[in-house]
């Protein structure tokens, strides 16, 4: 019941928006939906606390502790954009003349997103995964498009283009899994992923293999993966603030999802060493592209672009470590990054409403000019850099810990990768910060527009300094169904 209006919501509140989303109370109904969502969300949260995992539709649909912890994730944010939203598209139709037409298509392709989102969270058929991963791929294009500009339109066919390709190579390891395991028996169902779970010790080793890395190159494109990434900071150039928060703190978190669920198949055929050797592979590979890239970014969208490269980067390497402590270091680092970086689209959206302008010399004084916002901005850098004590401090020592104790020749670069974005980032932003320099005060802010940004910052420093019970146990029976054939 709960899974079925987990999906009827942010559907039905999709079409419903599509008609009356011109309406200047459709922002509010954008609200409600998503507390409607998020609501459902903490009620599966429940039922999984109860259950541990659940079955329903005859086995399409699957719930377990690491779906149900991506909803929860998923939902909040979704709630905070939502809230975010109602003042900064109408600072967006003062400054940009974003019509009311193109916001009834952001409206409806916003809650269309969360179907998508929440479809790929609870199904247990791979190949519907796949299908509503590209459904979630073409939403956000729409999103991506939404001026209609020229810079806009081909930053979304770039998109459209490079996630295309790789979502096929996904479809292909998909089918690949699936002739693997039809080999072995007569079911028709060998496309769910219960069965393929159950059945993964007696798969062929060298077809799950190959299988496996079209998955990791298919959703690793989505996810931003180097140097499969080309699309993600024109996308982030041109993307308006909400949907940078859902890309950035929603949509990678699927990828990667996909990625995991797949990876837990091919470890029971071929053992957990071949999958983690390639998740510390690309996750280096992130650390240290996106940490050189970042030296020389001027636009402030692209800059925190490279930067989710760089974590997406770390969340695969913590799990290519594939320690216990590890795991859990991946998954906190994974809620934290997308707090922190959806926080920090809200500041920077803003603050690019502000100063009319994405160069960040350009933007200056938020500190005397808009103090909320400028210390938010600060403060969600600090928390992305890892200073204490946010929660991604905590959980990027944990990394570094695991990985000095088990494989210490990956430990210089990345250490050398962090260092050098963490100079970066900290360089940059203090200067748009702090630098004095006079501007207009063309945009109102006032403190209650701020609270989504600083309801993610309490969230992420509270994690920093307490971690509560009951989220260390969430995430040991995540790292239980992580490790089973280990």
């Amino acid at each position: 019941m709960l899974i079925a209006l987990l999906l009827i919501i942010p559907l039905l509140s999709a079409v419903f928006l599509a008609f009356l989303g011109t309406r200047p109370k459709a922002a509010k109904m954008n609200i409600v939906a998503s507390l409607s969502s998020f609501i459902t969300a903490l009620g599966l949260a429940v039922q999984i606390k109860q259950q541990k995992m659940s079955l329903a539709g005859n086995g399409w649909f699957y719930l377990d502790y690491l779906s149900v912890f991506l909803i929860v994730l998923t939902a909040f944010i979704g709630l905070t954009t939502a809230f975010f939203s109602v003042r900064y598209l109408i600072n967006e139709q003062k400054i940009r003349k974003l019509s009311r037409k193109k916001l009834r298509f952001f409206f409806s392709f916003y809650q269309f997103f969360f179907f998508a989102a929440f479809l790929i969270l609870v199904t247990n058929n791979l190949g519907i995964l796949w299908v509503a991963m590209e459904c979630a791929t073409l939403t956000t294009v729409m999103l991506v498009g939404l001026y209609h500009i020229p810079q806009s339109l081909e930053a979304a066919w770039k998109y459209l283009i490079l996630c295309g390709f790789g979502l096929t190579q996904a479809l292909l390891g998909t089918i690949l899994f699936y002739i693997a395991a039809e080999k072995l028996s007569n079911s028709h169902n060998m496309l769910l992923w219960t069965e393929l779970h159950a059945a993964s010790s007696h798969l062929s080793p060298h077809m799950i293999s190959i299988a496996f890395v079209f998955i990791l190159v298919g959703y690793g494109t989505k996810a931003g993966f180097v140097p499969l990434h080309n699309w993600l900071p024109d996308v982030y150039g041109e993307s308006i603030a909400p949907v940078l928060a859902l890309l950035s703190g929603v949509l990678l978190n699927l990828a990667f999802y996909a990625i995991l669920r797949f990876k837990l198949i091919a470890d029971g055929a071929t053992g957990s060493d071949f999958s983690n050797h390639l998740l510390q592979g690309f996750g280096l590979l992130n650390i240290i592209i996106a940490a050189f890239f970042l030296l020389r970014q001027r636009e402030i969208k692209r800059f925190f672009a490279y930067s989710s490269i760089e974590h997406i980067g770390l969340i695969s390497f913590a799990f290519g470590l594939g320690t216990p402590l590890a795991l859990f270091a991946g998954l906190l680092h994974m809620m934290s990054h997308s707090l922190a970086k959806s926080a920090a689209f809200f500041s920077a959206g803003y603050a690019v409403q502000t100063r009319n302008s994405l160069l960040m010399d350009d933007i200056k004084g938020l500190s005397r000019d808009y103090p909320g916002l400028g210390w938010g901005l600060l403060l969600c850098v600090f928390s992305l850099i890892g200073l204490p004590p946010s929660a991604l401090f905590t959980s990027e020592f944990l990394i570094l810990f695991t990985a000095i104790k088990e494989h210490i020749g990956l430990t210089l670069p990345f250490i050398i990768g962090l260092s050098i974005a963490f100079a970066a980032i900290l360089f940059r932003v203090q200067k748009m910060v702090f630098d004095p320099q006079d501007y207009p005060q063309t945009v109102k802010i006032t403190p209650l527009n701020l609270y989504p940004i600083y309801i993610h910052l309490v969230l992420i420093i509270g994690l920093g300094l307490f971690i509560p019970v009951l989220f260390i146990q969430w995430n040991e029976q995540v790292i239980q169904l992580i490790k089973e054939f280990l």
